[in-house]
């Protein structure tokens, strides 16, 4: 698979497997009243990417000017256990017609000694993980004459093997492109369609691995070694290109959800290279909606049942089997256009963070939404959104015992240890 790391770090977007899943029994089961102490913070510039961890060492992208006022990205690297700087690196970034400026999206990866960032703006790195010298990039907007999606690059980069998959927007059939983990040499090209903004995942099916990209146009499986299309299922926009959420997979069924477009069920052979629509539902727009329509926040499958949180904050609970609501409850994060609540897995339990900055430990089930404590994590902050007193939309990473948060002012870490 893609992670290097110890099965207790978070090397890339949204986890080890990129499912958002943890197993650690030992975290503590209760939260605190009031606030969760913290073990140190950080300042550091705004941007939208979650925090990675591995190899006692956190790392995070944010958004800035530099002293002659250009426009700047910079990727941070710090010590897990205590905070300390252990380097950095600054280059321009100039967004143009990209909107919600905050900063880059994409959570940077690593793979062994490997960290590997992109910008909203569609700069390339791989840098060394350990002292940030770096060994190559590219200038994805250039290079591949992308037809740059409204919002910029989002999907983080998945390394497989020693290739480096990134969807990179560009021209013709280069929508996602494999670039050698070493020498940043293109290996492959693939699909000519608009990009998306979901980060790719991988799968394995009929014995092999299968990389799964959710584009502006379709879901699609690939040969990750050759970008081969194997299977393709058609999910055009009806307004825009606008899938966020990173598809998720159990057994061998694939969901996707899409603000304007509802949700998807594609079900994919086991026994051969092909996959199929099994249902897709879409109410009439961003109110009437039906089934799902998430926006930031990430779907789970549990059981035989779909959980997510629909385009104005409700969180929703589908039978997977036709998409049909089972319950519906408001109480996780307060209602508002674009909502969002990030989960965890943990066991069978669920830990989330609302885009209030609020940590919650619960559980979901067909029986309902049942909270068993919440916490304030840290506050929002109003350059991600400069609306309803801000939002706190990254993604947060839990690693070694730990949960590590960003907003816009701070990068902070907490024991999650009894």
């Amino acid at each position: 698979m893609t992670a290097t790391a110890v099965a207790d770090d978070w090397p890339q977007w949204r986890g080890i497997d990129r499912d958002g899943r943890i197993d650690e029994p030992g975290l503590m089961q209760a939260l605190p009243d009031g606030h969760l102490p913290r073990k140190w913070t950080v300042e550091i510039g705004a941007g939208y990417s979650g925090p990675t961890v591995a190899n006692g060492r956190v790392y995070v992208t944010d958004r800035g000017l530099d002293q002659d006022d250009t426009e700047i990205e910079r990727v941070l690297c710090f010590d897990a256990e205590t905070g300390q700087e252990v380097w950095k690196h600054s280059y321009p970034a100039v967004y143009g017609d990209i909107g919600y400026r905050a900063g880059p999206r994409a959570s940077v990866t690593i793979h062994g000694d490997s960290a590997i960032s992109v910008g909203a703006a569609g700069q390339l790195i791989c840098f060394a993980a350990s002292d940030g010298t770096i060994r190559w990039q590219h200038d994805l907007r250039k290079a591949y004459d992308a037809r740059m999606p409204i919002w910029g690059i989002t999907a983080a980069p998945l390394v497989y093997k020693d290739l480096v998959i990134q969807v990179v927007a560009g021209a013709g059939d280069a929508c996602v492109v494999a670039f050698d983990l070493w020498t940043g040499k293109e290996s492959w090209r693939s699909i000519d369609e608009p990009a998306g903004y979901s980060s790719p995942i991988l799968i394995r099916q009929a014995g092999q691995d299968v990389a799964v990209v959710w584009t502006g146009a379709s879901i699609s499986g690939l040969d990750p070694k050759s970008g081969r299309v194997h299977w393709r299922v058609e999910m055009l926009p009806r307004n825009m290109p606008i899938g966020v959420p990173t598809p998720v997979v159990a057994d061998d069924l694939l969901f996707v959800s899409s603000f304007y477009d509802g949700s998807m069920l594609i079900r994919f052979s086991k026994d051969e290279l092909t996959a199929q629509k099994v249902w897709h539902r879409a109410g009439t727009d961003e109110i009437n909606t039906d089934a799902l329509h998430c926006m930031i926040s990430n779907p789970l499958i549990k059981g035989d049942h779909i959980y997510g949180t629909d385009s104005y904050g409700q969180l929703r609970c589908l039978d997977i089997a036709t998409g049909d609501r089972v319950w519906e409850d408001t109480t996780a994060v307060p209602k508002a256009r674009w909502a969002t609540i990030h989960t965890i897995r943990d066991g069978d339990r669920e830990i989330m963070q609302n885009d209030q900055g609020e940590l919650i430990f619960a559980t979901l089930s067909p029986a309902g939404y049942q909270e068993h404590s919440r916490t304030k994590l840290l506050a929002p902050t109003r350059k991600q959104l400069p609306k309803r007193g801000g939002v706190t939309w990254s993604h947060p990473a839990i690693a070694n015992g730990h949960i590590y948060a960003r907003n816009d002012n701070e990068l902070m870490c907490a024991s999650l240890l009894p």
